[in-house]
């Protein structure tokens, strides 16, 4: 249990936007696309948007199927519209900008290992990699802050090298902390 939490901590420092893969070709949102138009079903990707945007999907969903046989051009051209179209709408719905799709690849190796465990259903590799992450990055921060602290009253300027260390070691801290009691914001 305490490695699960340890993870959730971790998730919540590692993910941000910059972070984020559901904007990415290899991403879960693209992939759910891709089966949709190869099926010619829109429901699997109905639950990437809200319900008030199932509409404008369904739309041009339907624009892209009657298209994407007319030539190989049409069909990538139409695809991309709709993975650009499905991705900024669910993008929208969680309060992020859509800056376009990121390449195949650029999924960050902690998130492709995220999906992985949800894939296997076994969250231990990646339980123990984040429980890493933390402890790493708590003895960091801890250290440095430690080692300012002996030196912080020889002068000003040693004293405010030991309160940008200590912000470092107590932000992290509590961040870690709120994450564990609160759950991690998108």
């Amino acid at each position: 249990m305490r490695k699960l939490i340890m993870a959730t901590a971790a998730l919540g420092f590692l993910a941000s936007p910059a972070l984020a893969h559901c904007d990415s070709m290899d991403g879960p949102v693209v992939q759910d696309a891709q089966r949709a138009l190869e099926a010619q079903d829109v429901t699997p990707v109905l639950k990437w948007v809200t319900a008030e945007d199932e509409d404008e999907i369904k739309s041009a969903f339907d624009m892209t199927v009657a298209v994407r046989d007319e030539s190989n051009a049409a069909k990538t051209v139409a695809d991309q519209y709709f993975f650009e179209t499905l991705v900024r709408v669910h993008r929208a719905s969680e309060g992020a900008a859509f800056t376009g799709l990121k390449p195949t690849g650029s999924v960050e190796p902690i998130i492709a290992a995220a999906d992985q465990a949800l894939n296997d259903g076994n969250i231990e590799r990646l339980a123990d990699e984040l429980a890493s992450a933390i402890q790493h990055g708590t003895e960091e921060r801890f250290a440095v802050a430690y080692e300012k602290r002996q030196t912080a009253e020889d002068s000003i300027e040693q004293g405010r090298e030991y309160i940008e260390a200590y912000v470092q070691f107590t932000h992290f801290a509590e961040e870690a902390d709120h994450l564990v009691k609160a759950g991690a914001g998108h």
